[in-house]
């Protein structure tokens, strides 16, 4: 039997425990299913083995290596290949390094194997490969070795459906678009979605990069600018879905044109919309964003390289199918776009290992140095590649020398990357078509029944990619990235062309004991962006950048505010430690807002009476944040928020006491000094008590008056005006009856504290507000920490629930004692209550009920009490749009009204009462189980 050797070369094998072992004239022959070790080899290089009925050991000299175990007839020796240890080319044509330990001595690959150029042009069909040799574009190729592909099989399976159009005859005549995203992992800078436009005669495509929808308006601009200037004709359609990026909204007056859809009518272009809920109406944009994301799964499937790295992935497959044939053109894409035929004896496989050279700064290009890296696509405006190396500088370079092992990738395994690029998608119909507050919400009035939009709350607006596509798999995009500060570029290889801040805050704990239970679990669910957690990981991800301008922000604030002081250490003191503290900010519909680094003090180590002395704060309830927001919607009073920056800085404090250096900013000659802190800082058990004295010492000063029963809740009052202000930590919210009182309260406090105004309020404390000042509503709903409580769980595609806990669900306690019984120990019962609280106590009280019910088993749950808890989640799945609503009544009245079960099957014989506090026809303000 022959089998075709691709390239010998030389190893490193992990064998665990730190054990490695390098193996020379190691072949590598893709067509084996197995990897195959020699004892013989072992042996030469002085290896022992010993053997027995349990496997193999594997000694050298004294040491011990590792171990294998019998698999049927034959010894399977537990190792892999070290990553990053596997090419380092020697004796190549462009004289590049030789004097490396581990690399590959020769490539012997067939340029004539159908599967390698399968491979080096994204995977696309053996068709289109046909169609490439019959045009002349590519020599005639072996397709012997052209079978299953399992890259193919893991991106690429879907139902296939076929549909024929009419095609247009001229270029620009019709251009197809759609937006594709938000996806888990972001490039490298920053974006989450992309944009495609697609000429409908050539199906000649561009694609941007883009780090939020909004930006849709920008990329077309840009692409219309060029594209009517390369090929001297104007853009006649443009054809979309009825994303609000492209449409707008839909109300009872017909459709509200937005940004894009006014563009387009100013400049004369017919603009075309699907049908809500009909994608196969914009076939051709749909089936190319489904083929992009093939293609980038099948890419990335063996490469191993970082998931950030997808941008690059889709860019080069962009520039592959603009050259490659489909079946709804004759000829490619680039043909007809360009008029001639497109080269592709310079492509190569994505990911491939590669040697690069690179200038040498220092040496002022004189000379260059080798770089072990991977491939990654062709340069946009210049003849050259573009190439990642993870320990580079920068990590993605570009070059024109450069050698390249089509076959040798950075990891072989085969990686299901099917869930990293699906869409995080929501139905956007929803938001086009439903007017404002409308339909589904939580009942919050007692005689009449209100409107609410169900989609009001939705974080993330996204047509879902449906599967029933209407054209054939044949269409690909050209490539250009938009990121926040756009710098768009038109790739090309050789051939020319012709976010207010969403606070998800972890609440305070005072005297309400609301918070303690949930306080963990919400402040996880929240923080769910895997950001840094140490000054090292910040320093070492992809974001190093950002994260290094928060801390310099951050520093800076220090500074202005004269937190500290450096002096020496007195020695009858110990200096405390402090930590940087890293969180991504996102807005209502989860974009990225910005970076922010906080300097935490390790306030854990403060002794009492001597570190400090008093720690209590008060913190406002969502009781009041209700009753407040109720009288809003009755008076349709002004509604705006603002952040206090640096809020904990403003406190004075009493006590001295020492913190070392903030790390990564040490005072260079003054590596032995400490901080003596004039100013609260984050951390300190004292920092909050602090702050809110000073802050009730500047706010009282202008005619504010400090609520008896709510210590955060201030009211001003003007002759018939009244004002609210709500402190939550460093959260505030302002509720007026008159602008001008508004206006200069938010003048007062500008004036005593650094502040940022975040305007009319519509996403505070993880609590999204929406208004409809005409008809007097205000609804407020947790849709996006909802979601995220399902994703926590492994719910967020479950089936739906009608109610929380039906009547004839029963419940016992556990009869073992001391202990969660069984399979309970894995379960997070205890997670799951808490993160159902925070929900109930802030605008979900039709959970109250459950949830405390549910509650009581949280020491000792069994199954029982574990499946109705997911009954809950199913709940949520179905009501997670739904808002607690208040409305303008004719006469506020206070109302009570309470109810018993006596004896129910949950509590043995034991009375549950119920009470609810009510504004008469205006909502529930707030609610008690006992």
């Amino acid at each position: 039997m022959k089998v075709a050797v691709k390239a010998i070369g030389t190893l490193k094998l992990d064998l665990g425990l730190g054990k490695f072992l390098v193996l020379d004239s190691v072949y590598f022959i893709p067509s084996l299913k197995r990897n195959l070790l020699s004892v013989s080899l072992l042996v030469r290089l002085g290896c022992r083995l010993v053997i027995d009925f349990s496997g193999i050991k594997v000694f050298q000299g004294n040491d011990y290596l590792g171990y294998g175990t019998f698999m049927h007839d034959y010894l399977k020796l537990n190792c892999s290949v070290a990553k990053q240890e596997i090419l380092l080319i020697e004796n190549s044509e462009n004289s590049l390094s030789t004097n490396t330990v581990i690399g590959v001595k020769r490539s012997m690959f067939n340029n004539k194997s159908a599967y390698l150029w399968h491979r080096r042009l994204g995977h696309i069909s053996k068709e289109r490969l046909k169609t490439l040799i019959k045009n002349k574009i590519l020599p005639e190729l072996d397709f012997d070795d052209l079978a299953d592909c399992i890259e193919c099989y893991k991106g690429k399976l879907t139902n296939l459906r076929k549909k024929t159009a009419v095609r247009s005859q001229k270029l620009l005549e019709l251009i197809h678009t759609d937006i594709c995203g938000p996806f888990k992992h972001k490039t490298i800078c920053g974006n989450s979605y992309f944009i495609t436009f697609t000429d409908d005669c050539s199906r000649y495509c561009y694609i941007y990069l883009l780090s939020e929808k909004s930006q849709a308006l920008q990329a077309f601009k840009i692409f219309r600018t060029e594209v009517e200037l390369q090929q001297e004709t104007k853009i006649k359609i443009v054809r979309s879905d009825r994303g609000g990026e492209f449409y707008g909204k839909y109300t009872e007056a017909g459709q509200q044109k937005g940004p894009f859809a006014l563009y387009l009518q100013e400049q004369g272009i017919k603009a075309q919309y699907t049908t809500p809920y009909n994608p196969q109406q914009n076939g051709v944009a749909e089936r190319k964003n489904r083929t992009f994301l093939n293609m980038v799964r099948s890419m990335m499937c063996t490469s191993g390289l970082p998931k950030f790295l997808w941008g690059e992935a889709l860019r080069t497959a962009n520039y592959i199918c603009n050259r490659a044939p489909s079946k709804a053109v004759e000829k490619t894409p680039f043909e007809i776009w360009c008029g001639r035929q497109p080269s592709l004896h310079h492509c190569h496989v994505w990911g491939c290992k590669a040697e690069a050279k690179t200038p040498n700064a220092l040496t002022q290009k004189l000379e260059s140095k080798p770089v072990s890296c991977n491939f990654i696509g062709y340069c946009e405006k210049s003849k050259g590649f573009k190439f990642y190396a993870a320990h580079h500088t920068p990590r993605i370079f570009e070059t024109h020398q450069a050698k390249f092992l089509d076959e040798v990738v950075c990891n072989s395994s085969f990686e299901d990357l099917s869930a990293d690029f699906d869409e995080i998608s929501v139905d956007e119909n929803l938001e086009t078509f439903l007017p404002l507050l409308q339909n589904q919400y939580v009942a919050a009035q007692t005689t009449e029944n209100t409107d609410l939009d169900q989609n009001l709350a939705d974080p993330i607006s996204e047509v879902p990619q449906n599967e029933s596509l209407a054209e054939p798999v044949t269409e690909m995009p050209h490539d250009m990235v938009l990121d926040q500060n756009p710098a768009l570029e038109q790739p090309e290889f050789n051939d020319p062309q012709p976010r207010r801040s969403q606070r998800q805050r972890k609440p305070t704990f005072g005297e309400n004991s609301d918070y303690v239970v949930y306080l963990q679990e919400t402040d996880e669910i929240l923080a769910e962006d895997h950001d840094p957690t140490t000054f090292k990981q910040a320093a070492e991800s992809i974001e190093s950048q950002q994260w290094q301008l928060a801390m310099e922000a951050e520093m800076d604030s220090m500074s202005q505010n004269s937190v500290w002081e450096l002096v020496k250490l007195d020695p009858k003191h110990k200096a405390i430690g402090c930590k940087w503290v890293f969180k991504t900010k996102r807005d209502e519909k989860g974009n990225v807002e910005r970076h922010k680094a906080r300097l935490v003090a390790k306030g854990f180590t403060q002794k009492q009476g001597i570190d400090y002395t008093e720690t209590f704060s008060p913190v406002s309830t969502k009781d009041s944040f209700r009753i407040i927001m109720a009288l809003v919607a009755h008076y349709n009073m002004e509604l705006h928020q603002m952040d206090v920056k640096t809020a904990f800085l403003n406190g004075e404090l009493d006590e001295v006491i020492y913190m070392k250096q903030p790390e990564g900013f040490v005072k260079p000659g003054k590596e032995d000094h400490v901080c003596r802190l004039r100013k609260s800082i984050y951390g300190l058990k004292q920092a909050s008590r602090q702050w809110y004295k000073k802050f009730d010492s500047v706010i009282s000063s202008f005619g504010f008056t400090e609520n008896i029963v709510d210590e955060c809740v201030y009211l001003k009052t003007v002759g018939n005006n009244f004002i609210f202000l709500i402190l939550y930590v460093d959260d505030i919210l302002l509720a007026s009856t008159h602008i001008k009182l508004l206006k200069d309260t938010k003048a007062f406090l500008s004036n005593n504290f650094d502040m940022k105004d975040l305007g009319e309020a519509s996403f505070v404390l993880g609590i999204e507000i929406k208004r409809d000042r005409k008809q007097g509503l205000l609804g407020l709903s947790q849709h996006a920490y909802i979601c995220k409580v399902l994703k926590r769980f492994g719910m967020e595609s479950c089936a739906t629930g009608e109610v929380p806990m039906s009547k004839g669900d029963k419940f016992t306690k556990n009869s073992k004692n001391g202990g969660k019984s069984g399979d309970m120990e894995s379960r997070p019962y205890a997670r799951l209550i808490g993160s159902l609280m925070y929900a109930q106590v802030c605008t979900r009280p039709d959970l109250s009920f459950a949830v405390g019910i549910l509650s009581r088993f949280q020491s000792n749950p069994t199954h029982q009490h574990w499946v109705a808890g997911k009954k809950v989640l199913r709940y949520l799945q179905k009501t997670k749009s739904h808002m607690l609503v208040y409305k303008k009544v004719e006469n506020l009245e206070l109302l009570g009204y309470t109810d018993s079960d006596f004896a129910d099957p949950f509590t043995k014989a034991l009375t549950v009462a119920s009470f609810q506090k009510h504004i008469k026809n205006l909502g529930i303000l707030s609610q008690l189980d006992a």
